[in-house]
């Protein structure tokens, strides 16, 4: 893997993200990266993560044994077209889009198509760009491989070994499985955390008192609409069939619910709740989905100078990271008006342990 030339086609969160694993973590040194902007080259260029850059595709690009395009997928088929009578017949084409089945589908009804491996890796943030990436973006984090007609044996553990290197979990899985996947987990979900924003939006009186409140729970469950606009249009229109299909039965929910509530139906809806809770409480606190998990710890505290410093340096004495801290407006349901944002969930049962010994009132969010 050492010796792999490899090209980034998109050097954004997940672009960057990969050149940068992929030179610290497999040890690949000769990196070449295609993005429009010049920004995004510079930056890369400037802390040497890639060892060349352009805006157009060139030869050290179809000299490449291993391409990831990170790109949106329409954009992805896009390059695919241009790549594929220039680059080596053994180069592995890959992508890194929310959706499979419209580029696989691609792939497969070509007349000579190129050897393509889709790919998803199951991590991300709100934040986007080159900046926003970090080496260890897809530690223990799923990572998707979607075989085409063309994948090899030899490209898929090829593929396989660069993402166990890289830190994920690879997941070998049919395009359309991983489609239905994604709609329920991720895609329909961030129609509904827009949702809800748009709903508070219209609703607000005009003096923003709902948008003053909209703190806490609802930030918090809303966190995810923060994303990428476009990002998300793209997303969203390459898997309509699948999210036409979930949004139906998510919709037939919500109006089986009204009807409990209109009819005063407590056991339904004790119900709802409860399996809701049994089946939340099952999910696996240690892998990483596709935005980067926040290990929180609410701090119950007096209003008064120097206390937050106070806190900061009993964590800081015993050696805990803190990455951010927030006064919160707005306690809602959990007791609490300063939130402690830690790296990871080591961290976090640290600090907790360390917060109650002392004599402070924790809870882990």
């Amino acid at each position: 893997m050492v010796d792999k030339k490899v090209t980034i086609i998109g050097l954004g969160l997940i672009g960057g993200s990969l050149a940068r694993a992929l030179k610290e973590r497999v040890g690949i040194t000769d990196i070449t990266a295609i993005n429009r902007s010049s920004r995004s080259i510079d930056a890369a260029l400037k802390d040497r993560t890639i060892s060349r850059g352009s805006s157009e595709l060139n030869q050290h690009v179809y000299d490449s044994d291993i391409i990831f395009i990170c790109t949106p997928v329409r954009r992805a088929i896009e390059y695919i077209e241009l790549l594929k009578e220039k680059i080596k017949p053994d180069c592995i084409l890959t992508d890194v889009g929310s959706t499979k089945s419209e580029i696989i589908s691609y792939i497969n009804k070509m007349d000579n198509p190129p050897l393509f491996i889709g790919g998803h890796p199951m991590a991300g943030s709100e934040n986007t760009g080159y900046e926003a990436g970090f080496t260890h973006l897809f530690e223990n984090a799923f990572y998707v491989l979607t075989p085409s007609k063309t994948t090899t044996d030899y490209s898929m553990n090829l593929m396989t070994g660069i993402v166990e290197k890289i830190g994920a979990i690879p997941v070998k899985i049919r395009a359309d499985e991983h489609d239905k996947a994604t709609g329920c987990i991720s895609h329909v979900p961030h129609i509904i955390a827009s949702t809800l924003v748009n709903m508070v939006r219209f609703m607000d009186s005009e003096d923003g008192k709902m948008k003053l409140l909209a703190a806490g729970g609802f930030k918090d469950i809303t966190r995810i609409a923060s994303s990428s606009p476009e990002m998300w249009e793209n997303i969203v229109l390459s898997n309509k069939e699948q999210i036409g299909g979930i949004l139906d039965f998510y919709v037939e929910i919500l109006k089986k619910f009204k009807t409990s509530m209109e009819n005063d139906d407590s056991q339904a809806i004790l119900e709802f709740f409860k399996s809701a809770k049994d089946y939340r409480d099952t999910f696996s606190s240690h892998k990483r989905g596709l935005f980067t998990p926040e290990y929180d710890i609410l701090v119950d505290i007096i209003d008064e100078p120097g206390i937050l410093g106070e806190i900061a340096t009993l964590l800081g004495h015993n050696k805990i990271n803190i990455k951010n801290m927030n006064v919160l407006n707005n306690r809602e349901f959990q007791q609490g008006c300063l939130k402690v944002t830690l790296p990871d969930p080591e961290s976090l049962d640290v600090a907790h342990k360390v917060l109650i010994e002392n004599g402070y009132k924790a809870t882990c969010i």
